[in-house]
């Protein structure tokens, strides 16, 4: 079998391709969830990088679960309910908990279908790129299930409750259009501009302090559950590292060599 991912990397920009067409690169394989989890790990330590693409080889983003493995490798097959919960726990599971903890920018080009977990994946990304081929559902009811992967945490941060509730309880299939309408997506382009226009993004983002990117990413998360008083008291802190950058010195200087001008 060939790897789930390719990575490419692009000075400070890092591209994840899921690179599995025959399974429509379904997320539930053990050495996909690996593979993207070993990927996150690798990226928080290497202090280089300042921003990640995600995005799927052939016609579609992710369908989620692969459902020729779905029974044997995550549900009834394995016997029993209590088996069942750790196989989420120690497989799919890991993708949210280690994009969540992913400390740069990530971009979801979204080339094709987001099925169930292909949906909630892009949803676990910063930022989400269309084609005018994606479309979009959290369509785990059809399958009699509910979102094992985190989307119902997820989707209602970024579309809202109402839009959220429409999506899970119906299962629907929503094309790009209605995503950017919905908000899930930021922007559509046509299927030729995806990459280019999320690495273009991403080079915005890289073209910035590396140490400030991770620590405006990390207030931005702490900000979705925090009371502002203990935000603005971690906000100091970030800031004082801030202040005591290479970087921040650089870009100081060439602000201010411009006033003088």
């Amino acid at each position: 079998m060939t790897p789930f991912l390719d990575i490419e990397r692009d000075g400070a920009v890092v591209t994840l391709t899921m690179n599995r067409p025959a399974t429509r690169n379904a997320l539930s394989d053990p050495d996909a969830v690996d593979a993207l989890v070993q990927a996150c790990t690798w990226i928080n330590t290497d202090l280089s990088v300042r921003a990640v693409i995600l995005t799927g080889a052939g016609e579609v983003f992710s369908s989620g679960g692969n459902l020729k493995t779905l029974r044997e490798k995550m549900g009834a097959g394995l016997g029993d309910p209590p088996h069942s919960r750790h196989a989420y726990r120690n497989g799919i599971q890991r993708v949210p908990l280690a994009l969540y903890e992913l400390e740069v920018p990530t971009i979801a080009a979204v080339n094709g279908p987001a099925h169930g977990a292909g949906n909630d994946l892009a949803c676990m990304c910063d930022i989400r790129i269309a084609s005018e081929h994606a479309a979009f559902a959290e369509s785990f009811v059809r399958l009699g299930l509910t979102a094992g992967d985190g989307g119902a945490w997820l989707l209602p941060r970024i579309v809202g409750m109402s839009r959220a509730c429409e999506l899970a309880f119906t299962g629907k299939t929503i094309d790009a259009s209605t995503a950017l309408a919905y908000g899930l997506v930021s922007e559509v382009v046509n299927a030729q501009d995806l990459l280019p226009t999320a690495r273009d993004l991403a080079q915005q983002i890289a073209q910035h302090s590396g140490h400030a990117m991770r620590l405006t990413k990390r207030l931005l998360r702490e900000g979705q559950h925090t009371r502002l008083d203990t935000l603005l008291e971690l906000s100091a802190a970030y800031q004082a590292l801030a202040h005591h950058t290479d970087e921040h010195e650089a870009a100081l200087e060439a602000a201010l060599a411009r006033l003088r001008r």
